[in-house]
């Protein structure tokens, strides 16, 4: 059996059955109120894998599924990757916080309710120039999307959106992920809401580096959130979802 299968195979099993002891040493320390909920203080940077989240200025949409997408992601990075990552810790910034840029993977949900301020457009521009690698995820419905391009003009007004096709490099980078026809969690997916996926190029040179992924349609943070409880969504998908955000992981650290 290749390889490839025997991790893809690993991955089945671990999705379903990762174990929970973790979960029982999660909260406790002091945090900080933002928005919609109680954040946790930011771990030191010690090298360690941390995927940094954004918290935006003009609302709580920012904190969807945190902080257990985070968890579960790290810990299965963790269980299938050479990564060494911190499994007990999250860390959230602003994009004009100048400690993100330590971060070379960030993560920005719910983009359809974003509206950077000026110091928070430079930042993100600052980080895109730095190298850094940018996740869009969990937006839907041209109001949406209308809202994320106009954010994303503030910062990166020359950006030029492109469609991705499933044999991307980002899409094989780990993984090699055989669809990219994985529904939208819930009700929305079960009414025919289908994920599709864009990037942004550094410089626009698609000889060069994506510096952007931008999950349309889709969230993957909410399957990967609810993976280990009980009200996980179907199987398959959620595998899917674990899949494609270790691949964009193993992206942006690697280019």
């Amino acid at each position: 059996m290749a390889p490839r299968r025997l991790i893809v195979i690993a991955t089945v099993l671990l999705v379903v059955g990762l174990p929970l002891a973790a979960a029982a040493q999660r909260g406790g320390g002091f945090g900080r109120w933002f928005g919609r909920g109680w954040v946790m203080p930011n771990a030191e940077y010690d090298g360690r894998f941390i995927l940094a989240r954004v918290r935006y200025l003009s609302g709580g949409s920012w904190r969807a599924d945190y902080p257990d997408m985070e968890r579960n992601l790290t810990e299965m990075l963790q269980e299938l990757t050479s990564i060494r990552a911190n499994v007990t810790e999250t860390n959230v910034y602003t994009l004009d916080d100048p400690d993100l840029l330590k971060y070379p993977v960030i993560y920005l949900t719910e983009p359809g309710y974003w509206y950077p301020t000026p110091e928070e457009a430079q930042g993100l521009r600052n980080f895109i120039d730095k190298g850094g690698f940018i996740i869009f995820d969990d937006f839907h419905f041209p109001n949406e999307w209308a809202v994320f391009e106009y954010g994303l003009r503030q910062a990166w007004p020359e950006a030029k959106i492109v469609p991705l096709e499933r044999d991307h490099p980002i899409f094989n980078s780990f993984f090699q992920i055989d669809t990219l026809r994985v529904p939208y969690p819930g009700w929305l997916g079960e009414q025919g809401l289908y994920g599709e996926f864009y990037g942004i190029y550094q410089d626009n040179d698609p000889s060069k580096r994506l510096a952007a992924v931008i999950n349309y349609n889709m969230d993957l943070g909410d399957y990967v959130e609810w993976a280990q409880s009980g009200r996980a969504y179907a199987f398959e998908p959620t595998n899917e979802a674990y899949k494609f955000m270790i691949n964009y992981v193993i992206y942006g650290l690697s280019r």
